[in-house]
C-alpha cells in the first residue's frame, strides 16, 4: 500500500516566524487518519524566520530527529549541551525521563527543516544529545542512515527506538532500493524534487506512506533531496 499525501493536503499554522507544516496532528491541527505511522508520531515541515526560533519549552519520552534543509538550528538545553547544526546535517535527542531544549535560527537567513518525532522502545530513559554531519557526497545516489536504533547502522546518531531515519541525493535518473521486512512501515518526503516510489509520482515536500510492500523502489525524476522514516510496527 502506497498513500500519497500531498503537500497541500497537510496541517498548517503560521505563527509569524514560523511556518509549520503538519504530516499528522500535532498541537492545533487534529485528524483521526493522521494521528501517525507505526512509531512515527509526528513530521514537521518547519521554516524558520531570521533571528528566531523556539525557545525554552520542555519534551520527555520521545525520540525527536532535526533534519536541516536550509540554514541552520542552534540547540541549547538543561543539561548544557549547545550546539548548531547546519543543512544537510541532523541532530537527534531523547528526551527520556525530561529535558527542557531551545532551538534558534540565529542565522541571517531562513532555516527550513523537517522535525520527526518517534516514539521511544522504552520510557523512562536519562535524557541525551547529539549532531553529526551528513555530507551529501557521501549519501549520493544511495539512502544511508542518519539515525537509527537498530544494529548494522553503528555510524549514524543513535536513537532508543526500533526505527531508522535514512536519507538520499539522487540526481536526475538515479535511483535506491531499500526492503522492507514484513510488518514494517515506511514514511517518505522528498525535502527537493521529484521522484516516482514503486512507480508513483511524487512531488517535493509530498508525505508518502508505505506499507505491505516488499521493498521501495525510489527513482528521481530530476535532483532530489529524500528523507524517509522505516519503523518496526
Amino acid at each position: 500500500m502506497i498513500e500519497i499525501r500531498p503537500f497541500a493536503s497537510l496541517g498548517a499554522a503560521d505563527h509569524g516566524w514560523l511556518d509549520a507544516r503538519h504530516h499528522f496532528s500535532f498541537a492545533g491541527y487534529h485528524d483521526p487518519a493522521r494521528m501517525g505511522w507505526g512509531a512515527l508520531r509526528v513530521w514537521n515541515d518547519d521554516r524558520i524566520a531570521p533571528k528566531s526560533g523556539f525557545p525554552p519549552h520542555p519534551h520527555r519520552d520521545m525520540e525527536i530527529i532535526t533534519y536541516v534543509r536550509t540554514g541552520a538550528i542552534t540547540h541549547q538545553d538543561s543539561l548544557g549541551n549547545r550546539g548548531r547544526t547546519e543543512a544537510g546535517d541532523v541532530q537527534v535527542m531523547s528526551a527520556g525521563t525530561g529535558i527542557v531544549h531551545a532551538e534558534y535560527n540565529l542565522e541571517a537567513e531562513e532555516t527550513t527543516l523537517f522535525q520527526i518525532w518517534i516514539l521511544p522502545r522504552r520510557q523512562g530513559e536519562a535524557p541525551s544529545w547529539g549532531t553529526q554531519p551528513f555530507p551529501k557526497g557521501a549519501r549520493a545516489g544511495r539512502f544511508v542512515a542518519l539515525a537509527s536504533g537498530l544494529p548494522g547502522d553503528e555510524d549514524a546518531l543513535p536513537i532508543r527506538a526500533d526505527a531508522r531515519v535514512l536519507a538520499a541525493s539522487l540526481g536526475a535518473g538515479q535511483g535506491d532500493s531499500l526492503g522492507l521486512a514484513p510488518g514494517e512501515r515506511a514514511y517518505l518526503v522528498p525535502a527537493t524534487g521529484r521522484l516516482m516510489v514503486n512507480g508513483v509520482t511524487v512531488e517535493a515536500r509530498d508525505g508518502v506512506a508505505i506499507r505491505d510492500e516488499a521493498a521501495i523502489d525510489v527513482i528521481a525524476i530530476e535532483d532530489s533531496e529524500v528523507v524517509i522514516v522505516i519503523t518496526a510496527g
